[in-house]
Formats: C-alpha cells, structure tokens, sequence
C-alpha cells in the first residue's frame, strides 16, 4: 500500500468520523428537546403543523435567545390574530428562519431545474445562485410577517361587522329580564360563528373558572385592543359599579356601534374610485386605446401613410 493510498484512507476515515460526530450531535440535540403539552391549546395553522416538528426543535433553543420585549410584542401580535393559544413567540420566530431556509433551497433548486447550458454553452454562474437563495430566504422571511398582518387585519374586520349584532342581542336578553351574564351566554348560543362569538365564549369560561366579570371583560378588552371593545367593556363595568340599569346602556352602544359600521361602509366606499384609479390608468385604458386604435392604424398602413 503505497502513501497516497494511505492518504484517501485517512481522509476518508476522517470524513466518515466528522459525519458520525455531526449526526450523534444533531441527535443528542434532537433528544433534548421536551413534547410540549398542548392539551390546552388550540391546534396551530395548516403550514405550521407541516413543518411542526423542526418549529419546535428549533423554537427550544432559540426561546432563551429571544429579549422579553420582542416576546412582548410578538405576543400581542399573535394574540390580536388569536393566536396567543397556538404559538408561542419563539415558535414564530422559528417557524421565520425555517421558511427562510425552505424557500432559499426551494429557489436554489428551481434554478438549478432549468437548462444550465445556453447558446454559448455557459451556465449560470455561482453569483446568481447567491442572489436567487437570498432571494428566497428573504421572502421565505417576510411572508409569515405578512400572513400575520392579514390574520390581524381580517380578525379586526370581523370583530367590528359582527360587534353591532351582538350588542343588539344582548340587549334584549337584558331588557327581557336575563342578567349580564345570561346575556352573553345567549348571544354565544343564537349568534354566528367568528371571531367575537369565540371572545364572548371566552369570557364565559374565564368567569366560570372564578375569575370576576369585570376583570373578564377588562382582559377582553385587553385581548382585543380595539376602540369599540373598549368603549363597551368600560360602560358595562360604571353601569355595573354605579348599579345602573344595563338596558339603556347596552341600548346606547348598540346604537353608537352600528352607526359607526355605518359610517366605515361609507369610508370604504369613497375610497373605493381612489383605489381604482391606479389600475384604470395602468391597464384598463390602454387596452382601450389599443383597441380603438389598432384599426386606424391598420388602414394607414395598408394606405401608405
């Protein structure tokens, strides 16, 4: 055996050693991390329960990373989209850095998918393939930032479309002789689905559990962070500790709220033409013009002109 061969073998041997050592540490590391225990929380979103796995294995060792106000924020996010009982803020931020990974090899191999070899018989250099993987990895990034705006954005929609109906029904449960609570316990029962039956609901099991109403509703408010939430949650609670009676109260809320609806219609309506103006100038006249003018210019041709 001559000294290159025995050189391979080394390197070989070296090689296969670094792999071994590499993979008992990945799966020491693996092991490590403890099943969290959602028998109390709700069930994460469809793309996180794809990848859940590698979201809690890395969320594990990047939560004692994480400064308390970045969770402090990031929590609030999540719990305006109603989130707060399916991640946690370190699993967000773990389930950022994975998409960045996914989507930068997702966008390295469908590079790597076309035709390397051109006219000239030349490939994609190594610089493009940098500029495509961080491509990627960055929208891989933004885009859980933004699905999380649009959850917040469509949650608060809903919040306030469905917030007058409420308030009506729990008026009448009120001026028919129900007490507050039996108020909201009917309103869950006869009102729709979405967002303010689920915070309505609760707020019932928080004051089954012992809590007091009033710092039920203040949590909900708290929860919910909105101006008509608010405005609601305060009423109730003076009418409450004054010993008002809730009829006119609720009465008046009821009525401020879906005048206020009203008047976001009327907003979105107006602002509507302003949004369209963009796509008429950008699309919508120049095919007009196109076809207006494709025929006179046609004929000037075929004239000579």
């Amino acid at each position: 055996m001559n000294e290159d061969t025995l050189i391979l073998a080394g390197l070989g041997l070296a090689v296969g050693l670094s792999i071994a050592l590499a993979a008992w540490t990945l799966g020491r590391a693996v092991a490590e991390v403890p099943e969290e225990d959602r028998e109390y929380k709700d069930p994460p979103p469809l793309g996180f329960r794809l990848v859940w796995w590698p979201i809690q294995w890395i969320s594990y060792y990047l939560d004692p990373l994480l400064p308390a106000r970045q969770q402090t924020a990031l929590m609030g996010r999540l719990r305006k989209a109603g989130l707060d009982y399916s991640l946690r803020p370190a699993q967000f931020i773990a389930a950022r850095l994975l998409g960045a990974l996914l989507m930068a090899g997702l966008f390295y191999w469908l590079l790597e998918s076309f035709d390397r070899s051109g006219a000239d018989g030349k490939g994609f250099t190594d610089t493009l393939y940098w500029q495509v993987s961080l491509l990627g990895a960055l929208f891989g990034w933004i885009y859980p930032a933004i699905w999380l705006r649009d959850a917040i954005q469509h949650r608060r929609r809903e919040l306030l479309k469905a917030l007058p109906f409420f308030l009506d029904i729990i008026t009448l449960c009120v001026e028919a002789g129900l007490n507050f609570q039996g108020a909201l316990h009917q309103a869950v029962l006869k009102g729709p689905r979405g967002v303010l039956r689920d915070e309505f609901q609760r707020v019932l099991r928080d004051v089954r559990a012992g809590k007091p109403r009033a710092e039920a509703l203040r949590t909900l408010a708290q929860r919910v962070n909105e101006g008509p939430m608010t405005n609601f949650v305060a009423s109730v609670i003076q009418a409450e500790r004054l010993g008002m009676n809730l009829g006119p109260v609720l009465r008046a809320q009821a009525d401020q709220q879906r005048a206020e609806r009203f008047l976001r219609a009327e907003k979105l309506a107006m602002e509507a033409p302003v949004k369209l103006l963009f796509p008429l100038i950008a699309f919508i006249f120049p095919c007009t013009f196109i076809v207006l003018f494709f025929p006179i210019v046609v004929k000037f041709l075929e004239a000579g002109i």
